[in-house]
């Protein structure tokens, strides 16, 4: 990132911080690219970690760990922040610096966390929400995005507690988890509204939402008494 001088930022970060850093490898907070691709695809490691907890990118470093720097400093910069300000939706602000190491040069791109969630990617079909996972960026469910949407609503969550809600209760207190299918089948309605009522109790902190095998899985926040 240019400073308001039109110099450089430096990192104070120095090459055996880097190094360092680069041998703990890829994971939730940490990102490795050679160069930067299409702002299209870099955007969706930067949605991705503003959705998440933030994070960082290096630029310059491949996925075996070796240090390959970069050689266009201003081009790689132009794409980042076409990814950041035209790709993501609200904008995201980066934090780009430079470290020297040896002879090559890595750029630091810091990610931070958004202040409100979920930060979107523009597509053609429909706006798309990714988050880390370990050391990937993936695509969130619809009811991922919808919990973070309600976490982050300025209004707050409501449900009710019906017949659906007791015999989903009754379910969890004797199998412990559900999926947003088995619990449609269960009140027998359909599994849009079966995802809205698994959703509200998510977001009004009654449940607890993961993912196994690339599948949503509900289960108690906490032990009910």
């Amino acid at each position: 990132m240019l400073l308001p001088n039109g110099e450089i930022k430096i990192s104070q970060m120095n090459a055996a911080d880097l190094k360092h850093l680069v041998q703990r490898g890829e994971g939730t907070f940490l990102e490795f690219k050679k160069t930067v691709p299409s702002p299209e695809k870099i955007a969706r490691e930067i949605a991705a970690f503003a959705n998440t907890s933030g994070g960082t990118i290096l630029i310059g470093v491949d996925d075996y760990k070796n240090i390959t720097g970069i050689s266009a400093y201003f081009e790689e910069e132009f794409l980042l922040m076409e990814a950041a300000q035209k790709c993501c939706v609200p904008s995201i602000q980066l934090d780009i610096e430079l470290v020297h190491s040896g002879s090559q040069d890595v750029m630091v791109v810091r990610v931070p966390e958004a202040e409100k969630k979920p930060v979107y990617i523009k597509n053609k079909k429909k706006r798309l929400v990714f988050i880390r996972h370990q050391d990937e960026s993936v695509l969130a469910s619809d009811e991922q995005a919808e919990v973070m949407k309600h976490q982050y609503s300025d209004s707050g969550v409501t449900f009710e507690y019906g017949k659906n809600e007791q015999m989903l209760f009754r379910y969890l207190n004797e199998y412990g988890e559900i999926t947003v299918s088995r619990f449609a089948r269960l009140v027998n309605v359909t599994t849009f509204r079966a995802s809205k009522i698994l959703v509200n109790l998510v977001s009004a902190g009654v449940l607890k939402l993961f993912r196994r095998s690339e599948t949503d899985v509900y289960a108690f926040a906490e032990n009910p008494k």
